[in-house]
């Protein structure tokens, strides 16, 4: 066989793999009845959403990250919190909060949530811009939408407020760089929270969590305020317990906060929370193998920080990044009394900025 015609051969090969790879998801029934569906529903162009969606790549990858582990082990608590509370995230941190002072000031007096967890959680989610993610948004959320069924229901909503998205910030749906799941900017939005959460705290009359810092910081702040953050209120309270029995029936009774002085009390739950105190709990349990479990009670704010990532341990992380932050501020003496008005209310906006780009390393 010629060069010439090996050539041919693997030119042709390669052709039909595009065309394969680009009918991947528009050809299937099931993509056909969504593009048709949030078309009609959000008076969308069905054409520009097929094209773009014959553009996007599986990608077996962001299935892979998104599943839970075939063996997950024992869950640690000393373990997770040791990936978090380590030198780049408390030396950036500190940075992060001395370069952006007076912004952080502005947002903890509009939203009442601490500067301190505002940074903490973003340096949880990114490393404070480390992190974001190097994934096509369009194509991690349409693989996790219609190739990772126990999922599906979730991923389709975010791959139609993705296309949402684009359309009010008149952006290329296909410029989105992200997490595996889809996860935008330097606190992570979904898509849908961009939309519901995200605030233009710059008040450049565009809204971007990658380049600008302050949406991102302003965001995360409105996010915890519109899901109910108690200004002035506590997050944890360390707890004892002398029945371990009566504690799991507790603890199982949901992160929800529901459990008052009288039933803590009943279950052998012991606090400084005051007997007359009419504040409601839930008790959490942080589990270390072989080294004891540690109990505390979690009230509102802490309930708040889980509807961010609803895991008690990523909340518990949030507020004890948090307080290592604040505390080593409070030592090197760069904490300022809050002052109220230090920058201009934010706007609500969602145009567009100019993409910037990507260089962040995939999650």
């Amino acid at each position: 066989m010629t060069l010439n015609r090996l050539l041919s051969l693997a030119l042709a090969t390669f052709a039909c793999s595009l065309q394969a790879h680009a009918a991947y998801f528009t050809e299937r029934p099931e993509v056909q009845l969504f593009i048709e569906e949030i078309a009609a529903r959000n008076n969308l162009d069905a054409i520009q959403i097929r094209n773009a969606l014959e553009g996007a790549t599986p990608l077996p990858k962001v299935i892979e990250l998104v599943k839970p582990p075939a063996n997950p082990g024992v869950r640690s608590w000393q373990r997770y919190r040791a990936r978090f509370i380590d030198t780049t995230r408390i030396k950036g941190g500190l940075s992060f909060w001395q370069e952006n002072e007076a912004t952080l000031r502005a947002a903890e007096a509009r939203s009442g949530v601490p500067a301190e967890i505002i940074v903490s959680l973003i340096g949880v989610e990114t490393v404070y811009g480390r992190n974001t993610g190097n994934f096509s948004a369009l194509s991690a959320l349409a693989t996790l939408a219609f190739d990772y069924p126990p999922r599906a229901e979730l991923f389709r909503r975010e791959l139609e407020a993705l296309f949402m998205l684009a359309r009010e910030q008149g952006r290329d749906v296909t410029s989105y760089r992200g997490s595996y799941a889809g996860a935008l900017g330097l606190p992570q939005f979904l898509p849908s929270s961009v939309r519901n959460f995200a605030v233009d705290g710059d008040n450049s009359g565009q809204i971007d969590l990658a380049a600008s810092t302050a949406d991102a910081i302003f965001s995360v702040a409105n996010f915890l305020a519109q899901h109910g953050w108690q200004r002035d209120g506590k997050i944890v309270m360390p707890a004892r317990i002398s029945d371990e029995n009566k504690a799991r029936e507790l603890v199982e009774a949901g992160i929800l906060p529901t459990l008052d002085v009288a039933r803590l009390a009943a279950g052998g739950v012991r606090s400084a929370l005051p007997a007359d105190s009419r504040e409601l709990a839930t008790l959490v349990d942080l589990i270390t193998p072989e080294v004891g479990t540690e109990y505390w009670l979690g009230f509102q704010n802490f309930y708040v920080i889980t509807r961010y990532n609803r895991s008690s341990f990523y909340a518990m992380i949030v507020h004890d990044l948090a307080q290592v932050l604040k505390a080593e501020r409070a030592q090197s003496g760069s904490a300022q009394p809050a002052q109220a008005g230090a920058a201009s209310p934010p706007k609500k906006s969602t145009k567009a900025k100019t993409a910037p780009r990507a260089k962040h390393r995939g999650a």
